[in-house]
């Protein structure tokens, strides 16, 4: 008798579109996502059970199209699957919801507090739903919703504290590829905001530049100091 798998019978990952084709406004609704993805993939670099989508697909229902959000966190999960990566996030592959979902809403609309909140709480249940509108002025820009009994109710503070992903996520001005603006970052459990990447390298570059400095301060006050026992007839040599 054969052995029946349903799944066998589903299309893979390698079978469905990696987004919905659909560009994006501008750059910050790339930007915002791939800078708390290359952040995770620093401070978690030696954690291998999570994964970061930006602007892929999630695929729910075989015969449905993708839900594609800006970003979206995972955990429990590979973070890589093979040389060639994810070409999209299918949920009879991966058997793991993601945790967070974000939306980074620009100068077009999209649906993101009505349409897309509820399809996030109620078709896929998603833990935590992140909103972020930069160009709100009334209401603040930053919204995360967590999904309890089947509803989004909204956190309040900045950051953020996420207790099942072990960080907080809000927002600051801050420099992230020459760009100075407001970014959203993750933070630890104190609120201190995690440095990126980019921050990183460069507190190491001053860093060794101070080092450097004091190098060379030192040896110049050993040259001196040789100098003055020299005019005073000490051979430094005969110092212990």
């Amino acid at each position: 008798m054969l052995n029946y798998n349903p799944l066998h019978c589903l299309p893979s990952s390698e079978e469905l579109p990696d987004s919905n084709d659909t560009p994006v406004d501008n750059e910050v609704q790339n930007l915002i996502p791939g800078l708390l993805k290359t952040t995770l993939a620093l401070v978690w670099c030696d954690r291998w059970d999570w994964f970061f989508g930006v602007d892929m697909g999630i695929y729910y229902d075989p015969e449905k199209s993708a839900i594609v959000p800006d970003g979206f966190l995972s955990l429990g999960v590979k973070r890589f699957v093979d040389e060639d990566l994810r070409l999209s996030y299918v949920l009879w592959e991966e058997k793991q919801l993601p945790i967070l979902a974000l939306e980074v809403v620009s100068q077009i609309y999209r649906e993101e507090y009505n349409i897309k909140k509820e399809f996030y709480a109620k078709e896929l249940g998603i833990l935590y739903y992140v909103v972020y509108s930069p160009l709100r002025r009334k209401k603040t820009p930053l919204e995360v919703y967590r999904l309890v009994e089947g509803e989004y109710i909204l956190m309040s503070g900045n950051p953020v504290w996420l207790p099942e992903i072990g960080l907080g996520i809000g927002r600051e001005r801050g420099i992230y590829q020459g760009i100075v603006r407001e970014w959203l970052y993750w933070y630890d459990e104190e609120g201190q905001r995690l440095l990126t990447p980019e921050e990183r390298i460069r507190e190491a570059e001053e860093r060794a530049a101070f080092e450097e400095q004091r190098r060379v301060e030192a040896e110049q006050k050993v040259k001196m100091l040789i100098e003055r026992l020299n005019a005073l007839g000490v051979d430094p040599e005969t110092l212990s």
